[in-house]
């Protein structure tokens, strides 16, 4: 069997960052209420002429320039995203367009908060079946384009960013080539798709807060260790932990109940709010570009969120 590996990663988050301090002077809130609450401390905010598309094409040649490729090494291009305002072409198409690819597939995945994980595990199968070679795939959202502004309960927690991916072949019988990325382990509950929703015209983003933070840190604990099993690594072996970053929390706790007493956690949401699909690669390529994580070492991803949906999977550090 031909396995997969991440090859390299990258992100892009917009330039202009939005503060508690300056969130109090739009609603009735202030920093002391946000961190104790959800532990954000900034979020970066995209311009009106910044669409979803371009934040991903920043992350996607970031991450081709991180492992030496074109843009024509590509031929399947996933972007996990949930606020993208057009129908067609679609976002992927777009990102194609941006970057210069000459006939990539080209395909979005609206899986909210999980959708970089799925997107990722749906490229570890094409690439297994041998429908691609080399995929980029791509987590990015634009919260800001989908938020009430005047709900301080919603406000307060998002942001706007990309993060990229690039999934390629490896030969499991060769020396020293094994799989980067382990079997997924996705799902949903259907009966709580309610709890995070982006509805209406004009979409507007809102969640229940308390129904999501009791499913996550009662529910997910399980799920997480199970993911880990199917990779054949056990938690205590993990070098980090990537969840999705919708709250500290909800992040802290869970990381502590998985058993992963080993692992650097990320918490890029202190810094960079709730970015939806964006938050798992983006905290990643954080990590291993500061040097937190060693080449090789054993990372679990997990992403939860609306629909209500989850998938994670175990992936080796490029």
């Amino acid at each position: 069997m031909t396995g997969t590996r991440i090859a390299a990663l990258g992100h892009y988050q917009p330039a202009r960052v939005l503060t508690n301090r300056d969130l109090e002077k739009l609603v009735d809130t202030d920093d002391a209420w946000i961190t104790s609450r959800v532990g954000i401390r900034t979020r970066h905010v995209a311009g009106p002429d910044e669409p979803v598309d371009e934040l991903a094409a920043h992350a996607a040649g970031k991450a081709l320039a991180t492992a030496g490729l074109t843009a024509d090494d590509i031929d399947l291009v996933l972007v996990a995203t949930s606020t993208a305002i057009d129908r067609s072409p679609n976002t992927a198409a777009r990102v194609a367009a941006r970057l210069g690819m000459t006939s990539p597939a080209t395909m979005d995945l609206n899986v909210v908060c999980a959708g970089f994980t799925h997107a990722l595990a749906t490229a570890d199968h094409a690439v297994r079946a041998g429908g691609s070679r080399r995929a980029l795939v791509i987590g990015a959202d634009k919260m800001t384009d989908v938020t009430d502004w005047t709900d301080r309960t919603t406000c307060v927690l998002v942001g706007d960013g990309a993060g990229a991916a690039i999934v390629e072949a490896v030969d499991d019988e060769e020396p020293g080539e094994a799989p980067g990325i382990g079997p997924v382990l996705w799902g949903s509950v259907p009966e709580m798709g309610h709890a995070v929703r982006i509805e209406g015209t004009p979409p507007r983003f809102a969640q229940e807060g308390q129904s999501v933070y009791r499913w996550a840190t009662q529910q997910l604990p399980a799920l997480a260790r199970q993911a880990c099993e199917r990779s054949g690594v056990a938690p205590e072996e993990l070098a980090g932990v990537v969840l999705h970053q919708a709250n500290l929390r909800i992040i802290e706790p869970l990381a502590a109940k998985i058993g992963a007493v080993n692992a650097i956690v990320a918490r890029d949401v202190v810094d960079s709010g709730n970015t939806s699909a964006a938050s798992i690669p983006l905290a990643l390529a954080k990590l291993v570009e500061r040097g937190e994580l060693p080449s090789g070492a054993p990372v679990l991803l997990f992403g939860f969120g609306g629909n209500l949906s989850y998938a994670g999977q175990v992936v080796r550090v490029p």
